[in-house]
C-alpha cells in the first residue's frame, strides 16, 4: 500500500478574507509536506500579516504561493479537484459527499499520477454552488451540532493530516493520468452547446441543467482520450445537423 504523494497535492484557497488565514494555512501545508498553495482573488493579501501567522518555519510555502483572478484558471491544469462545504443537505450541489477518511483513501490512489486540487472558500460562506461545479468529490468535515463552522485552517489541517496518514487500498495497479479540469470544462461547453441546439436542456438556464451532466460524469474518472472520444461524438452529431456527413 502507498501513502499519497503530497508533492501532487496543492490547497487553493479561494476568495480568503483574512491574510493571517492564508499564512496559517502556510504552517499546516509545511507540516503535511504540502508546498504548493494556490489563493484566488484574495481580499487582503497582506504579505506581513501573512509572514507572522505562517512564521519562519514555513516561509519557503508563503514565497511559492501563485495568486489567480479567476477559479476556473486556478484550477485548470489539476486531473482530479476536491471541494470543501459543509451543506450536506443541499441536493443541488448533486456530487459524491464523503467524509476525510473516504476521500483520503482516494487521493492516496489518485495522487499517485494526478494532480490534486484541495479547494476551500472563504470563511464566512465557504464555496457556492457555481464554484462548486468544478470538483470531482465533494468532502464535509463531521462536526458537533453545537458548532458547525470550522475555521479555515483547522479544515485545511484536518483534510491534510488524513491525506498524509492515509494509504491506498491498490498495492501495484494506480489510477492513470486523468483528464484536466480544463479539458472537462471544455467537454462540458462543447456538450451544452450540443445539447441545447439538438434540444436535450431548454435554453432558459443551461447551465443548471447541465448539473445533471456533470453529475453523472462525476461519477467515473475520465482520461484525456475519453474526453477527445465525447468531444468527437459532439462535432460529429454538429456535423450531422448541418447536413455535412453521409
Amino acid at each position: 500500500m502507498e501513502k499519497a504523494k503530497m508533492e501532487n497535492l496543492a490547497i487553493v484557497l479561494n476568495r480568503p478574507k483574512h491574510p493571517g488565514n492564508i499564512g496559517a494555512v502556510a504552517r499546516c501545508a509545511k507540516n503535511m509536506g504540502i508546498s504548493s498553495i494556490i489563493v484566488v482573488n484574495p481580499l487582503n493579501a497582506d504579505r506581513k500579516k501573512i509572514e507572522q501567522l505562517a512564521t519562519h518555519f514555513a516561509l519557503d510555502v508563503v514565497e511559492k504561493i501563485k495568486y489567480f483572478d479567476r477559479l476556473d484558471l486556478a484550477l485548470a491544469p489539476f486531473n482530479h479537484i476536491v471541494g470543501t462545504t459543509g451543506r450536506s443537505g443541499d441536493t443541488s450541489l448533486k456530487r459524491s459527499m464523503v467524509y476525510p477518511g473516504k476521500m483520503a483513501e482516494d487521493i492516496a490512489d489518485i495522487s499517485q499520477n494526478n494532480r490534486v486540487a484541495l479547494v476551500f472558500g472563504p470563511e464566512d460562506r465557504g464555496l457556492t454552488n457555481s464554484e462548486l461545479k468544478y470538483c470531482d468529490v465533494l468532502v464535509m468535515i463531521p462536526t458537533s451540532e453545537n458548532l458547525k463552522s470550522v475555521n479555515l485552517s483547522h479544515a485545511v489541517m484536518i483534510i491534510c493530516y488524513e491525506i498524509f496518514t492515509a494509504r491506498s487500498e491498490f498495492n501495484s495497479v494506480f489510477t492513470p493520468k486523468l483528464a484536466t479540469s480544463a479539458e472537462m470544462e471544455a467537454m462540458y461547453d462543447h456538450l451544452k452547446e450540443m445539447f441545447v441546439r439538438i434540444g436535450f436542456i431548454k435554453t432558459q438556464n443551461p447551465d443548471y441543467w447541465m448539473t445533471n451532466v456533470r453529475r453523472f460524469f462525476s461519477k467515473t474518472k475520465l482520461l484525456a482520450r475519453d474526453v477527445k472520444i465525447i468531444r468527437g461524438i459532439c462535432h460529429q452529431v454538429d456535423l450531422y445537423g448541418k447536413g455535412k456527413t453521409g
